[in-house]
């Protein structure tokens, strides 16, 4: 007879272990961690980055134009410098800009010029004249419109035309721009700033085109309140009496201390941002 052994199923004893939360988990919990922990540690490298851009580099991000929630253009700058900047609005006329330019070359004396597209195509010697004299040229638009009505696009437009028309006439890239009119709203400044424009007004307005005379004219800069250090004054070419006033007023200026120099010399260059009033002022 054969016997068949047969195989005893005897019982393992496990060890007790002490349950662990962590081994409970599902795996897509351990992913949502994980991924947070990742997250964090770039947002710590982000920031340390950016810290060290600052550190080392000041100006890096600094620039603002915002006040509230407008968008500012600069009317003077905040300067301790006893300078100030004459600038003329060229939109129309051309019988005086020689005179002009001349009184300013005997009186060593740099201004600024915005001019609109229309003027640039009606009297391009009167242009070249003005970059040849080493005075700044500034972009007015290419038509003579309230830029605050045109969308983001238009605006972009009008001032990219003029751009062109002055690089291949004169070679020299505009950075500034002042709005025809003094109009202008968000849109505008921002879009100006991302064509590398910096938007300039004024503080000091001669009220030439109202045609009131040489007098009106000295006394409207001379003896205005808001005239002082890094003041931008305003003047038209093609105003009537502003080229018999403009000596008188280069004179004044001069007696009361002032050094006459173009807007692009006057400007802040690197970190600012703007007070209530469009001041451009440093941040440090």
């Amino acid at each position: 007879m054969k016997f068949k052994l047969r195989k005893l199923n005897i019982p393992k004893w496990k060890k007790k272990t002490k349950s662990n939360p962590k081994s409970s988990e599902p795996k897509e919990m351990k992913s949502v961690i994980r991924q947070k922990v990742e997250y964090g540690l770039f947002a710590a490298a982000v920031m340390l980055l950016v810290a060290g851009l600052l550190y080392f580099s000041p100006n890096v991000i600094t620039v603002s134009n915002t006040v509230g929630d407008k968008e500012l253009p600069i009317s003077c700058v905040s300067t301790n410098e006893n300078k100030v900047a004459l600038t003329f609005d060229a939109a129309w006329g051309n019988e005086d800009t020689q005179t002009l330019l001349e009184l300013l070359e005997k009186h060593d004396v740099k201004a600024t010029f915005f001019v609109t597209g229309a003027w640039i195509e009606k009297y391009s010697d009167a242009v070249k004249a003005i970059a040849a004299a080493g005075h700044d040229i500034g972009n007015h638009g290419e038509t003579s419109t309230n830029m605050s009505q045109l969308s983001r696009k238009e605006i972009e437009t009008e001032l990219k035309t003029v751009h062109e028309k002055i690089k291949g006439l004169t070679g020299v890239e505009m950075e500034l721009f002042r709005p025809p009119f003094g109009d202008y709203n968000n849109d505008v400044v921002i879009t100006a700033k991302a064509c590398g424009y910096y938007t300039i007004q004024w503080d000091v307005d001669s009220l030439d085109w109202k045609d009131y005379g040489v007098e009106s004219i000295i006394n409207s800069i001379l003896d205005n309140k808001h005239l002082g250090k890094g003041s931008i004054i305003l003047l038209r070419n093609g105003a009537k009496y502003t080229p018999e006033a403009l000596e008188t007023v280069i004179l004044g200026l001069k007696e009361k201390g002032y050094e006459l120099v173009p807007v692009s010399e006057l400007l802040i260059r690197g970190g600012y941002h703007l007070d209530q009033e469009g001041r451009q002022v440093p941040n440090n």
